[in-house]
């Protein structure tokens, strides 16, 4: 009886110690290091913008400066836009970086509606506003009662109504003029109240500016932004521009928009100061003919 239990004391444990090894070597595959939290351009030295723009030309022109910024180490990633309200808004809820599309008074403008403070980080480009033939193609010679579209956002248009007044078409009131947009946190007149002589009896017509060029054959005529003629393909419609040499240049230059204190962060400056090189100076004039121009 004793000799029965020693030997089943000593198979009990010898089964436990092979239990142990058993354990010991079957241990769980061995945890992979964390992984990097950064993203791949940033974990090889790079930056990355998330930049809005309008498609043409402010996609067009960062796409072209996105090469030399490679130089650099910055890679862009470029959102197309097709509104005037999405870019700056996504711009100051942080899902952008910075935004390309719009000139220095419509930012002003909307920062005083919006209560933003989102601020220049410098101008890179000027597209002439322009008027367009729809059922008319004579500015010298515009019908009773004719219909003008023009951008139904403050500040674009009222230089609409400027350049109908350059042309002859209707007279604005007294003081407003090109010093009216330096400042222009609050735009106080419209195409209501804003016209002082209308000899040709006209209805001026506030449309979205993005609807302007297929609105245009139920118009007789519009005044449309570049970078929405452009990509329609209207440049044998323009009747009339501003003058590419005059004040409205340097008034309306079309700006990088960032949130207030992103303007000193290095890789926006890198940015602006690519933007604003001789060599994409070039590549503006010598693409563009003179639908958009470097700002000074």
């Amino acid at each position: 009886m004793k000799k029965t239990l020693a030997i089943l004391l000593a198979l009990a444990l010898c089964a436990a110690l092979a239990a142990c090894g058993s354990g010991a070597s079957s241990s769980a595959p061995a945890q992979s290091a964390p992984a990097d939290s950064g993203t791949g351009s940033q974990a090889s030295g790079t930056v990355t913008l998330k930049i809005g723009a309008s498609p043409a030309p402010h996609a067009e022109i960062l796409g072209h400066a996105a090469e030399l910024l490679k130089e650099k180490g910055i890679e862009l990633e470029i959102v197309q836009f097709d509104d005037y309200v999405i870019p700056n808004t996504a711009l100051d809820e942080g899902s952008l970086d910075a935004n390309y599309f719009q000139h220095l008074p419509y930012l002003t403008n909307f920062n005083a509606e919006r209560g933003l403070t989102l601020v220049s980080a410098g101008a890179i480009h000027y597209e002439p506003l322009g008027v367009y033939a729809g059922k008319s193609n004579d500015l010298l010679n515009v019908p009773d009662g004719a219909v003008i579209g023009i951008p139904d956002d403050a500040t674009n248009g009222g230089r609409a109504l400027l350049l109908l007044q350059e042309q002859g078409v209707l007279k604005l009131k007294d003081g407003i003029d090109l010093d009216t947009f330096r400042n222009a946190e609050s735009i106080n007149f419209t195409e209501y109240d804003g016209i002082a002589e209308n000899p040709h009896n006209v209805k001026i017509e506030a449309l979205t500016a993005a609807n302007l060029p297929a609105s245009l054959p139920d118009l007789d005529f519009a005044v449309i932004n570049g970078n929405y003629a452009l990509p329609a393909g209207l440049g044998n419609l323009q009747l009339a521009a501003e003058d590419a040499s005059g004040e409205a240049a340097q008034v309306f230059a079309n700006v990088v928009a960032v949130r207030e204190g992103d303007e000193s962060r290095p890789e926006i400056q890198t940015l602006i100061e690519v933007l604003k090189s001789d060599e994409m100076k070039d590549w503006i004039t010598e693409n563009y003919q003179g639908s958009v121009l470097p700002a000074e």
